[in-house]
């Protein structure tokens, strides 16, 4: 059997190792994927700490995959030899569950994601379900197309299934990894777009992206500000943080939508009375399927929406790594195979 180069994690919180590893070849409904780059998600953090019921280890992290299909297993006819395709968060459906039935993958019972249900794209070669495979279009780099399997149709896919339309107000909650992105979704699909951050650092980013208005949440009042601006219809929350998503819920308008993306674990702080009166909703967004990574790259391609991304090679990877979990990376670190 043939082996690849891939980083391997040997226990909960260890170090991120570059080793040889086994080549997995595809087997039925399977696609062996040449990786050619791979984002590094705040998410990896989580997974190499043990965050996430499951995560076994050994393991290689990466779940924003693109490259190349190498190898097609038996059953797997709308995939050749030479694709190039995307492999995101979304990493698997089994397609006979009664969510699948229902077409609503996403929530598949036995969805897979890869560095959970098999070696991430921190990696040479992946081996990957066929149904988790998006096609990149020619206009996107492989660079460009990686983030976008998770960042990218994240803030894409939850900002198009809001209430909100064009010249409505909405507000992206963290200029990150997400938040970047999300700022510039918003403004191509034509929202009056607020940015909001700790502190003025990211300010000038934030409207180079297309962010109309800005608040500083550790100088301002943030609801207040919103409704100064007219209250918002959404805030999209790309920042791991309750409390700052809980800020947020007095800034919007009647009928207005808090969608929760970044992760937090502690409860929010926001009252039923808060509610009831102004019909405001507050929802949890998953990232997206196959197919909605696609649709994430086409807008992309049409808006010019990019990740703002800093390239390392592969064997840079515990450093790209060291670099998200300091705080040192500028939005999204991309790993070169």
């Amino acid at each position: 059997m043939s082996t690849h180069r891939a980083v391997h994690v040997q226990s909960t919180g260890g170090a991120l190792e570059l080793a040889d590893a086994q080549t997995v070849p595809p087997e039925r409904g399977q696609v062996r994927v040449a990786v050619a780059a791979c984002g590094v998600c705040g998410t990896d953090r989580a997974i190499v700490n043990g965050g996430f019921p499951g995560v076994s280890f050994p393991l290689t992290p990466g779940h924003e995959i693109a490259g190349t299909v190498a190898e097609t297993g038996p059953g797997v006819d709308e995939f050749a030899v030479g694709d190039r395709v995307a492999i995101g968060w979304f990493g698997g459906a089994c397609g006979k569950c009664i969510p699948c039935r229902k077409g609503l993958f996403i929530h598949c019972e036995n969805g897979q994601i890869p560095s959970l249900h098999y070696p991430g794209g921190y990696a040479e070669s992946v081996t990957a379900p066929a149904n988790a495979l998006a096609r990149i279009p020619d206009e996107l780099s492989f660079a460009e197309a990686a983030p976008m399997g998770c960042a990218g149709v994240t803030t894409y896919n939850a900002l198009r299934h809001t209430h909100a339309l064009p010249g409505d107000l909405v507000a992206v909650l963290g200029v990150g990894g997400l938040g970047h992105l999300g700022v510039q979704f918003a403004n191509a699909m034509g929202f009056d777009t607020v940015a909001i951050a700790r502190g003025p650092d990211k300010e000038a980013d934030a409207r180079a992206l297309g962010a109309r208005h800005y608040i500083d949440s550790r100088a301002e009042d943030v609801s207040a500000q919103l409704q100064k601006l007219g209250g918002a219809a959404v805030v999209l929350a790309t920042a791991g943080n309750s409390q700052a998503m809980a800020d947020t819920v007095g800034g919007l308008a009647p009928r207005g939508e808090l969608v929760a993306v970044g992760v937090a674990t502690d409860p929010l702080a926001i009252s039923p009375a808060q509610l009831i009166q102004p019909a405001l909703s507050i929802s949890g967004h998953p990232s997206g399927t196959a197919r909605d990574v696609e649709e994430t790259m086409r807008f992309a391609v049409v808006s010019g929406v990019r990740a703002m991304i800093e390239e390392r090679p592969l064997a840079d990877a515990a450093d790209a790594y060291a670099a998200m979990e300091e705080g040192r990376a500028r939005y999204r670190m991309v790993l070169t195979t």
